[in-house]
């Protein structure tokens, strides 16, 4: 139905021209800045819940949109466009701590690096082995240049290309974002993939989402397993292929505590 609303209005104005003799010309593509043509029947969209109806605000034009907001917490535009922002944000961090976590503990399991600990206490052993680097000195440092980088990032949020004004460093066009959320330019893209066609740059910001979600999803994982074994996801997978009927969720005594071994 939306697919055949929006081919009907791109269409009804060719035709009245055709009816008073003016040449017709191809109904241009529907397009949103920054965003992908909305061409997809209702019918043919993928939903968190197969068969379910997506809210009206949810209009499968934000990458990685499937329908899902059973609380219609995004009815707002303005609520929307935070929640989009909030969510990237949260998909790149998680997407470099599970990276932070999965590799170097790899590369300590296969005997590339030196034994390393654990990652739940990494900035402990760090920070006790660096006694010139105090907590509170690390604490203020990290909390102002964050605090520096979100405030820019919020006030390029509230006035889009604000932060290619020249106030830093006399940098304009370098700062000055694709969109909110994506900045592009040669500090956040130097290789180009945003330079592309629409079409790819939409599937590029779906599977930063996808990958995102995913990521949230198995620090959530990390985190549960530390609690339920003490231990590491890569030594946790490595005790569970040397011995999967004995080391699995069931067999911890945390994840099912009514299963003792």
């Amino acid at each position: 139905m939306m697919s055949q609303t929006l081919v009907s209005q791109a269409v009804l104005p060719a035709r009245s021209s055709a009816v008073f003799g003016t040449p017709v010309k191809a109904a241009a593509p529907l397009r949103t800045q920054g965003r992908k043509s909305v061409t997809v029947n209702a019918a043919e969209r993928q939903l968190w819940y197969p068969g379910g109806e997506a809210p009206k605000h949810l209009d499968n034009t934000l990458p990685g949109d499937y329908g899902f907001d059973p609380l219609s917490l995004a009815s707002e535009k303005a609520a929307m466009t935070w929640f989009q922002q909030a969510e990237l944000v949260h998909c790149r961090t998680a997407m470099a701590a599970v990276a932070g976590i999965i590799i170097p503990g790899l590369l300590t399991k296969i005997g590339v690096l030196p034994p390393l600990p654990i990652w739940v206490d990494a900035g402990k052993v760090w920070i006790e082995s660096h006694p010139s680097f105090p907590l509170g000195s690390l604490l203020f440092t990290q909390l102002l240049f964050t605090g520096w980088v979100e405030g820019k990032r919020w006030a390029d949020l509230k006035n889009p290309g604000s932060q290619g004004d020249g106030s830093f460093l006399g940098i304009t066009s370098g700062f000055k974002p694709m969109s909110n959320g994506y900045p592009g330019g040669p500090f956040f893209d130097p290789l180009g993939f945003s330079r592309g066609d629409d079409e790819t740059l939409h599937e590029y910001k779906v599977k930063e989402v996808k990958n995102g979600r995913l990521a949230m999803l198995a620090f959530l994982g990390f985190f549960a397993q530390y609690a339920a074994t003490g231990k590491g996801p890569i030594d946790n997978l490595f005790d569970h292929i040397a011995s999967p009927g004995q080391v699995n969720f069931a067999t911890n005594g945390i994840s099912l505590p009514f299963i003792r071994r």
